[in-house]
């Protein structure tokens, strides 16, 4: 017997706000790294962009809602240059998505991320609201974003292995003891100088300039200055693998 034209509209009724319920939000976040000295006088360390909206939420990366005009991957730039005054990102990459029903709280948010690279020589402006922190000294952070910061940082040190895309952290002239500083930092590990120049001058990744650079504290002969030849990702060496010292 079919059902009254009440009961029919009820249910169609409850299956629509079952289905408004169920709309998930997208947003884009950024895990936006850059090789940086705590003090002048400290080793270099791998360092993530924050921000934290106010004093009593924790810290979270840089993003927001997707707009409809926009990629994911212009919205991710948008939202660095207009709320973190991040303007020179070298390399974005589209990461992964994080898509757990319940990693923000309230309604479902599907996250869409970014892996962002910033040269080292690279303008340091940010809002008051935002900083840069070590990577290995993460306090608190909001939701699952200390995931999508390792996810990041994944990713980065397997690249370095195979491909160009520490031009994307490197200044744009630099002699190989600070480049192989910043491979030491992303990967966490030290890498010999010598062999770092000699492995990346085969592959033509980078190339002498022909100047010299300052000397350095205790004086010696100006070094060296070295370019990448690039300045966009390209794989070197499929097959390559960085390791750490035996």
């Amino acid at each position: 017997m079919p059902a009254p034209m009440s009961d029919r509209s009820d249910v169609a009724e409850s299956e629509q706000h079952r289905k408004d319920d169920d709309t998930a939000r997208v947003e884009v976040l950024s895990a936006v790294f850059q090789v940086r000295r705590p003090t002048p006088d400290a080793e270099p360390v791998l360092c993530v962009l924050l921000w934290r909206q106010d004093e009593n939420q924790p810290l979270a990366l840089p993003g927001g809602g997707v707009v409809t005009d926009e990629s994911l991957s212009e919205t991710a730039r948008r939202q660095l240059a207009e709320t973190m005054d991040i303007r020179k990102v070298a390399h974005l990459e589209q990461l992964s998505v994080f898509s757990a029903p319940d990693r923000v709280p309230g309604g479902r948010t599907i996250a869409s991320t970014y892996l962002g690279l910033v040269p080292a020589d690279a303008p340091a402006r940010l809002p008051d609201s935002a900083s840069w922190h070590p990577v290995d000294s993460l306090g608190e952070l909001a939701h699952d974003h200390a995931d999508i910061i390792a996810s990041g940082r994944r990713r980065l040190a397997g690249k370095l292995s195979y491909t160009n895309i520490a031009f994307a952290l490197a200044p744009a002239r630099f002699p190989m003891s600070e480049l192989s500083e910043i491979y030491c930092a992303a990967l966490g590990y030290p890498v010999d100088t010598t062999n770092l120049l000699r492995i990346l001058s085969r592959r033509g990744v980078v190339v002498a300039t022909g100047t010299v650079g300052r000397t350095g504290r205790t004086g010696g002969r100006p070094p060296a200055l070295y370019a990448f030849a690039d300045n966009e990702l390209r794989v070197t060496d499929e097959f390559a693998t960085l390791k750490p010292p035996p």
